[in-house]
Protein backbone atom coordinates (compact mmCIF):
# COMPACT_ATOMS: atom_id res chain seq x y z
CA UNK A 1 0.00 0.00 0.00
CA UNK A 2 2.73 2.30 1.25
CA UNK A 3 4.87 1.81 -2.14
CA UNK A 4 1.39 2.47 -4.20
CA UNK A 5 1.18 5.73 -2.60
CA UNK A 6 5.22 6.49 -3.22
CA UNK A 7 4.63 5.22 -6.80
CA UNK A 8 1.93 7.70 -7.18
CA UNK A 9 3.06 10.43 -5.91
CA UNK A 10 6.58 9.63 -7.82
CA UNK A 11 4.43 10.27 -11.18
CA UNK A 12 2.87 12.98 -10.15
CA UNK A 13 5.97 14.95 -9.72
CA UNK A 14 7.14 13.73 -12.40
CA UNK A 15 4.48 14.26 -14.35
CA UNK A 16 4.67 18.53 -12.80
CA UNK A 17 8.30 18.66 -13.47
CA UNK A 18 7.68 17.74 -17.01
CA UNK A 19 4.97 20.20 -17.64
CA UNK A 20 6.69 22.71 -15.50
CA UNK A 21 9.66 22.38 -18.34
CA UNK A 22 6.80 22.37 -20.73
CA UNK A 23 5.89 25.61 -19.77
CA UNK A 24 9.32 27.67 -19.18
CA UNK A 25 10.40 26.59 -22.97
CA UNK A 26 7.23 27.49 -24.50
CA UNK A 27 7.28 30.82 -22.18
CA UNK A 28 10.85 31.49 -23.32
CA UNK A 29 9.94 31.02 -26.96
CA UNK A 30 7.49 33.09 -26.72
CA UNK A 31 9.24 35.86 -24.82
CA UNK A 32 11.92 35.87 -27.42
CA UNK A 33 9.72 36.13 -30.45
CA UNK A 34 7.60 38.89 -28.56
CA UNK A 35 10.65 40.74 -28.17
CA UNK A 36 12.04 40.21 -32.00
CA UNK A 37 8.69 41.78 -32.87
CA UNK A 38 8.18 44.29 -30.22
CA UNK A 39 11.83 45.05 -28.61
CA UNK A 40 10.86 45.95 -24.86
CA UNK A 41 12.26 47.86 -22.18
CA UNK A 42 11.95 44.51 -19.78
CA UNK A 43 14.60 42.44 -21.32
CA UNK A 44 17.61 45.72 -21.32
CA UNK A 45 19.63 47.00 -19.08
CA UNK A 46 19.07 50.41 -18.16
CA UNK A 47 22.76 51.33 -16.67
CA UNK A 48 23.57 53.41 -19.54
CA UNK A 49 21.99 56.28 -16.59
CA UNK A 50 24.98 55.88 -14.57
CA UNK A 51 26.14 59.42 -16.13
CA UNK A 52 22.87 60.92 -17.17
CA UNK A 53 22.53 64.51 -16.75
CA UNK A 54 20.69 65.58 -13.79
CA UNK A 55 16.97 66.58 -15.08
CA UNK A 56 16.55 70.46 -15.20
CA UNK A 57 20.23 71.17 -14.25
CA UNK A 58 22.05 74.28 -15.67
CA UNK A 59 24.40 73.69 -18.49
CA UNK A 60 26.01 76.73 -19.35
CA UNK A 61 23.24 78.99 -19.92
CA UNK A 62 20.37 76.58 -20.31
CA UNK A 63 18.60 74.39 -18.50
CA UNK A 64 18.24 70.23 -19.46
CA UNK A 65 15.15 69.19 -19.91
CA UNK A 66 13.01 66.83 -17.28
CA UNK A 67 14.13 63.74 -18.75
CA UNK A 68 17.91 64.88 -18.03
CA UNK A 69 18.33 65.62 -21.42
CA UNK A 70 20.88 68.50 -23.52
CA UNK A 71 17.29 69.69 -24.84
CA UNK A 72 13.97 70.94 -24.66
CA UNK A 73 11.28 69.44 -23.37
CA UNK A 74 9.32 66.97 -25.69
CA UNK A 75 6.75 64.92 -25.87
CA UNK A 76 6.30 60.80 -26.40
CA UNK A 77 3.62 61.52 -29.09
CA UNK A 78 5.16 62.77 -31.90
CA UNK A 79 3.41 66.41 -32.76
CA UNK A 80 1.27 66.26 -36.37
CA UNK A 81 3.14 66.98 -39.47
CA UNK A 82 6.67 66.47 -37.68
CA UNK A 83 9.85 64.28 -38.87
CA UNK A 84 10.99 63.20 -35.90
CA UNK A 85 14.62 61.85 -35.71
CA UNK A 86 16.37 60.28 -32.40
CA UNK A 87 20.03 61.32 -32.13
CA UNK A 88 22.08 58.78 -29.79
CA UNK A 89 25.38 59.00 -28.77
CA UNK A 90 27.35 59.85 -25.84
CA UNK A 91 29.34 62.83 -24.78
CA UNK A 92 30.01 64.09 -27.90
CA UNK A 93 26.71 63.67 -29.02
CA UNK A 94 25.42 65.84 -25.12
CA UNK A 95 28.34 68.41 -26.21
CA UNK A 96 30.74 70.34 -24.00
CA UNK A 97 29.23 73.46 -26.16
CA UNK A 98 26.50 75.13 -25.39
CA UNK A 99 22.82 74.02 -26.49
CA UNK A 100 22.51 76.93 -29.00
CA UNK A 101 26.03 75.51 -30.50
CA UNK A 102 25.85 71.65 -30.37
CA UNK A 103 26.15 70.01 -33.61
CA UNK A 104 22.14 68.03 -33.17
CA UNK A 105 20.75 71.78 -32.23
CA UNK A 106 21.82 73.38 -35.30
CA UNK A 107 20.97 69.87 -37.16
CA UNK A 108 17.60 70.26 -36.25
CA UNK A 109 17.85 74.33 -37.25
CA UNK A 110 19.22 73.77 -40.71
CA UNK A 111 16.63 70.96 -41.78
CA UNK A 112 14.00 73.13 -40.80
CA UNK A 113 15.06 76.13 -43.10
CA UNK A 114 14.28 72.89 -45.99
CA UNK A 115 10.68 73.32 -45.48
CA UNK A 116 10.05 70.15 -44.05
CA UNK A 117 9.17 70.77 -40.04
CA UNK A 118 11.88 68.36 -38.12
CA UNK A 119 12.33 67.76 -34.76
CA UNK A 120 15.79 66.33 -33.83
CA UNK A 121 15.73 64.80 -29.83
CA UNK A 122 19.26 64.87 -28.33
CA UNK A 123 19.64 61.84 -26.37
CA UNK A 124 22.99 61.87 -25.70
CA UNK A 125 24.22 60.45 -22.41
CA UNK A 126 28.35 60.88 -21.35
CA UNK A 127 30.23 57.70 -21.35
CA UNK A 128 28.10 55.43 -23.32
CA UNK A 129 29.14 52.72 -25.77
CA UNK A 130 27.28 50.79 -28.66
CA UNK A 131 25.81 48.36 -26.18
CA UNK A 132 24.33 51.05 -24.29
CA UNK A 133 23.04 52.81 -27.26
CA UNK A 134 21.12 49.57 -27.77
CA UNK A 135 19.61 49.95 -24.72
CA UNK A 136 18.48 53.40 -24.74
CA UNK A 137 16.93 52.74 -28.17
CA UNK A 138 14.56 50.01 -26.55
CA UNK A 139 14.25 51.43 -23.20
CA UNK A 140 13.22 55.28 -24.52
CA UNK A 141 13.58 55.52 -28.05
CA UNK A 142 11.19 53.35 -29.81
CA UNK A 143 8.44 54.72 -28.09
CA UNK A 144 8.92 58.43 -29.60
CA UNK A 145 7.98 56.91 -32.80
CA UNK A 146 11.18 58.23 -34.47
CA UNK A 147 11.00 58.84 -38.41
CA UNK A 148 14.89 58.18 -38.34
CA UNK A 149 17.74 57.39 -36.06
CA UNK A 150 21.34 59.61 -36.43
CA UNK A 151 23.50 57.73 -34.22
CA UNK A 152 26.93 59.34 -33.49
CA UNK A 153 29.67 56.96 -33.02
CA UNK A 154 33.03 58.50 -31.51
CA UNK A 155 36.05 56.40 -32.99
CA UNK A 156 38.53 57.75 -29.91
CA UNK A 157 36.37 55.35 -27.40
CA UNK A 158 33.03 53.56 -28.58
CA UNK A 159 35.20 50.26 -29.71
CA UNK A 160 36.11 49.76 -26.27
CA UNK A 161 33.67 51.28 -23.98
CA UNK A 162 31.62 47.69 -24.23
CA UNK A 163 34.68 45.95 -22.39
CA UNK A 164 35.18 48.74 -20.24
CA UNK A 165 31.44 48.96 -18.65
CA UNK A 166 30.87 45.28 -18.97
CA UNK A 167 30.92 45.17 -14.94
CA UNK A 168 28.05 47.88 -14.94
CA UNK A 169 25.79 46.16 -16.91
CA UNK A 170 23.51 43.15 -15.52
CA UNK A 171 22.25 40.84 -18.77
CA UNK A 172 20.02 37.86 -17.62
CA UNK A 173 20.45 35.24 -20.45
CA UNK A 174 17.09 33.84 -19.84
CA UNK A 175 13.91 35.88 -20.70
CA UNK A 176 11.78 34.56 -18.54
CA UNK A 177 14.03 35.37 -15.61
CA UNK A 178 14.28 39.23 -17.04
CA UNK A 179 10.58 39.30 -16.65
CA UNK A 180 10.22 38.05 -12.95
CA UNK A 181 13.09 40.37 -11.92
CA UNK A 182 11.68 43.49 -13.99
CA UNK A 183 8.15 42.96 -12.48
CA UNK A 184 9.67 42.14 -8.19
CA UNK A 185 12.64 44.64 -9.02
CA UNK A 186 12.10 48.13 -7.44
CA UNK A 187 12.87 50.96 -9.74
CA UNK A 188 14.98 53.17 -8.62
CA UNK A 189 14.85 56.43 -10.04
CA UNK A 190 18.78 57.66 -11.32
CA UNK A 191 19.53 61.29 -9.55
CA UNK A 192 21.44 62.25 -12.77
CA UNK A 193 24.88 64.29 -12.41
CA UNK A 194 25.98 68.13 -12.84
CA UNK A 195 27.94 67.73 -16.61
CA UNK A 196 28.53 71.43 -17.72
CA UNK A 197 27.32 73.58 -14.71
CA UNK A 198 29.62 77.04 -14.93
CA UNK A 199 27.79 79.63 -16.38
CA UNK A 200 29.87 80.87 -19.46
CA UNK A 201 31.89 78.85 -22.05
CA UNK A 202 35.14 78.85 -23.25
CA UNK A 203 35.62 77.97 -26.55
CA UNK A 204 39.82 78.09 -26.63
CA UNK A 205 39.90 77.31 -22.66
CA UNK A 206 42.10 73.84 -22.58
CA UNK A 207 40.47 71.63 -20.70
CA UNK A 208 43.21 69.48 -19.26
CA UNK A 209 47.59 70.23 -19.23
CA UNK A 210 49.39 69.44 -22.35
CA UNK A 211 51.09 66.45 -20.94
CA UNK A 212 47.86 64.38 -19.77
CA UNK A 213 45.85 65.21 -22.70
CA UNK A 214 49.11 63.84 -24.88
CA UNK A 215 49.47 60.56 -22.81
CA UNK A 216 45.66 59.90 -23.11
CA UNK A 217 46.46 60.46 -26.98
CA UNK A 218 48.79 57.92 -26.87
CA UNK A 219 47.46 55.20 -25.20
CA UNK A 220 44.36 55.36 -27.30
CA UNK A 221 47.02 54.78 -30.21
CA UNK A 222 47.29 51.20 -30.31
CA UNK A 223 43.94 50.87 -32.85
CA UNK A 224 45.96 52.62 -35.44
CA UNK A 225 48.96 50.44 -35.83
CA UNK A 226 49.54 48.49 -39.00
CA UNK A 227 49.86 44.57 -38.68
CA UNK A 228 49.61 44.02 -35.02
CA UNK A 229 50.81 41.07 -33.38
CA UNK A 230 47.30 40.46 -32.27
CA UNK A 231 43.43 40.44 -32.80
CA UNK A 232 42.69 42.91 -29.65
CA UNK A 233 41.22 45.52 -31.81
CA UNK A 234 39.22 43.21 -34.47
CA UNK A 235 37.72 42.12 -31.25
CA UNK A 236 36.58 45.12 -30.32
CA UNK A 237 35.84 46.10 -33.55
CA UNK A 238 33.55 42.70 -33.50
CA UNK A 239 31.77 43.77 -30.51
CA UNK A 240 30.97 47.17 -31.61
CA UNK A 241 29.87 46.05 -34.66
CA UNK A 242 27.39 43.22 -32.90
CA UNK A 243 25.71 45.68 -31.48
CA UNK A 244 25.50 48.30 -34.95
CA UNK A 245 23.82 45.59 -36.39
CA UNK A 246 21.40 44.34 -33.25
CA UNK A 247 20.19 47.97 -33.71
CA UNK A 248 19.75 47.51 -37.28
CA UNK A 249 17.33 44.86 -37.29
CA UNK A 250 15.32 46.58 -34.56
CA UNK A 251 14.87 49.73 -36.56
CA UNK A 252 14.36 47.88 -39.65
CA UNK A 253 11.48 45.88 -37.79
CA UNK A 254 10.16 49.15 -36.91
CA UNK A 255 10.50 50.66 -40.43
CA UNK A 256 12.97 53.66 -39.07
CA UNK A 257 16.17 54.24 -41.15
CA UNK A 258 18.97 54.14 -39.33
CA UNK A 259 22.26 56.56 -39.89
CA UNK A 260 25.57 56.03 -38.03
CA UNK A 261 27.58 59.43 -37.86
CA UNK A 262 31.63 58.48 -37.42
CA UNK A 263 33.14 60.71 -35.31
CA UNK A 264 36.72 61.20 -35.89
CA UNK A 265 39.54 62.03 -32.45
CA UNK A 266 41.66 64.69 -33.23
CA UNK A 267 45.07 63.07 -33.90
CA UNK A 268 43.66 61.38 -36.90
CA UNK A 269 42.66 65.51 -38.05
CA UNK A 270 45.36 66.81 -36.58
CA UNK A 271 48.73 66.54 -38.90
CA UNK A 272 50.98 68.26 -36.53
CA UNK A 273 48.94 66.11 -33.29
CA UNK A 274 49.97 62.94 -35.35
CA UNK A 275 53.62 63.74 -36.22
CA UNK A 276 53.99 63.81 -32.43
CA UNK A 277 52.09 60.69 -31.09
CA UNK A 278 54.15 59.32 -34.13
CA UNK A 279 57.62 59.88 -32.67
CA UNK A 280 56.51 58.94 -29.03
CA UNK A 281 54.98 55.96 -30.02
CA UNK A 282 57.87 54.20 -31.73
CA UNK A 283 60.58 56.25 -32.77
CA UNK A 284 62.01 53.83 -35.08
CA UNK A 285 58.92 53.25 -37.42
CA UNK A 286 57.37 56.38 -38.56
CA UNK A 287 54.82 54.62 -40.96
CA UNK A 288 53.30 51.97 -38.43
CA UNK A 289 50.34 53.91 -37.42
CA UNK A 290 47.76 54.15 -40.09
CA UNK A 291 45.42 56.93 -38.54
CA UNK A 292 42.48 56.34 -40.68
CA UNK A 293 42.65 52.36 -40.38
CA UNK A 294 39.95 52.24 -37.93
CA UNK A 295 37.26 54.01 -40.28
CA UNK A 296 38.09 51.83 -42.99
CA UNK A 297 37.45 48.53 -40.83
CA UNK A 298 34.48 49.90 -39.48
CA UNK A 299 33.18 51.08 -42.69
CA UNK A 300 33.55 47.70 -44.60
CA UNK A 301 31.09 46.31 -41.86
CA UNK A 302 29.44 48.65 -42.38
CA UNK A 303 28.70 48.44 -45.91
CA UNK A 304 28.52 44.55 -45.16
CA UNK A 305 25.39 44.64 -42.91
CA UNK A 306 23.64 47.32 -44.92
CA UNK A 307 24.20 50.34 -42.67
CA UNK A 308 23.88 53.80 -43.71
CA UNK A 309 26.66 56.10 -42.40
CA UNK A 310 28.56 58.83 -42.88
CA UNK A 311 32.29 59.13 -41.94
CA UNK A 312 33.22 62.59 -41.24
CA UNK A 313 37.00 62.45 -41.02
CA UNK A 314 37.70 63.18 -45.05
CA UNK A 315 35.77 66.36 -44.18
CA UNK A 316 37.39 67.36 -40.94
CA UNK A 317 41.13 66.46 -42.41
CA UNK A 318 40.86 69.14 -44.95
CA UNK A 319 38.77 71.97 -43.05
CA UNK A 320 41.53 71.49 -40.21
CA UNK A 321 44.08 72.63 -41.94
CA UNK A 322 42.29 76.10 -41.79
CA UNK A 323 40.38 75.62 -38.92
CA UNK A 324 40.64 74.06 -35.11
CA UNK A 325 37.60 72.21 -34.84
CA UNK A 326 38.33 70.32 -31.41
CA UNK A 327 38.34 72.05 -28.12
CA UNK A 328 42.08 72.82 -26.86
CA UNK A 329 43.04 69.19 -24.86
CA UNK A 330 40.00 67.99 -25.08
CA UNK A 331 38.73 65.12 -27.17
CA UNK A 332 35.05 66.81 -27.89
CA UNK A 333 34.61 69.29 -30.67
CA UNK A 334 34.38 73.19 -29.85
CA UNK A 335 31.98 75.63 -31.48
CA UNK A 336 33.30 75.10 -35.20
CA UNK A 337 33.66 71.74 -35.41
CA UNK A 338 30.39 71.17 -34.61
CA UNK A 339 29.23 73.73 -37.12
CA UNK A 340 30.64 71.31 -39.29
CA UNK A 341 29.30 68.53 -38.41
CA UNK A 342 25.53 69.70 -38.57
CA UNK A 343 26.61 70.74 -42.07
CA UNK A 344 27.39 67.60 -43.38
CA UNK A 345 25.41 65.48 -41.58
CA UNK A 346 22.65 67.90 -42.87
CA UNK A 347 23.61 67.27 -46.40
CA UNK A 348 23.48 63.81 -46.15
CA UNK A 349 20.42 63.45 -44.55
CA UNK A 350 19.16 65.40 -47.17
CA UNK A 351 20.65 63.19 -50.02
CA UNK A 352 18.77 60.03 -48.54
CA UNK A 353 15.54 62.02 -48.22
CA UNK A 354 15.82 63.01 -52.01
CA UNK A 355 16.93 59.56 -52.92
CA UNK A 356 13.55 57.81 -55.38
Amino acid sequence: MQKTKLKALTKILGQTAFIALITFTMSEITLRIYNKINPSFVFYDSSYNRFRGKPNAPDYDFKLNSQGFKDLEFTVEKPAETYRILGIGDSFAYGVVPYQYNYLTRLEKKLNQSGQKTEVINMGIPGLGPKDYLYLLVNEGLKLNPDRIVLSFYIGNDFLDNSMTAHLRSEEKSYIMALIKSLIKIQSHYQGTFINPVLKYQDNQPTIDDAKYFKNALNQSNMFVRNPQDDMFKGFLDDAVQDLIKIKQIADSQNIPLTIVIIPSEVQVNSQFQQQVKRAFDPNDPNLLDFELPNRMLTERLRQANIDYLDLLPNFIVASKKNRLYKPNDTHWNIAGNSLAAELITQHLESKNNQP
